[in-house]
């Protein structure tokens, strides 16, 4: 069994928009849920609920797809990268915290004072863990 809670995250949210769902279903945490919050904040997500079935809890997410002209060509709108990982963490200052592509891909930091992206991050002035990147 998969213990990497982040890779079982994105490969879940990458599969269902490669498929074009619009729906998915997925265990909830408080690293999922944190990371999930600012997926809707940086308007990813259309809808997020939160979903119960005996003991487990669940986060049902509503995902926002792009539609390219009259042909309905099909884009994906979103794009992760794991970059720590149980086996490797990989962590920054506020000062060296990387810009990726002029600040256009967000980054999901876990600091002490909680999750956040990359520019909260750089302008609360705290360093951390760089878990992924989304674009």
């Amino acid at each position: 069994m998969n213990k990497d809670i982040i890779a079982n995250l994105i490969t879940s949210i990458r599969n269902a928009d490669m498929n074009r769902k619009e729906i998915i279903r997925i265990k909830s945490t408080t690293l999922t849920e944190s990371i999930i919050k600012i997926l809707y904040k940086e308007g990813f997500l259309t809808n997020i609920r939160k979903h119960s079935e005996g003991k487990h809890n669940f986060l049902v997410l509503t995902l926002r797809h792009r539609i390219k002209s009259k042909k309905l060509y099909y884009k994906n709108i979103l794009n992760f990268k794991q970059i720590s990982r149980p086996g490797l963490r990989i962590y920054y200052s506020y000062k060296k915290i990387p810009e990726i592509l002029g600040n256009m891909i967000i980054g999901i930091i876990s600091t002490s004072q909680g999750i956040i992206t990359d520019r909260e991050a750089q302008s609360k002035r705290i360093g951390g863990e760089l878990l992924c990147c989304i674009w």
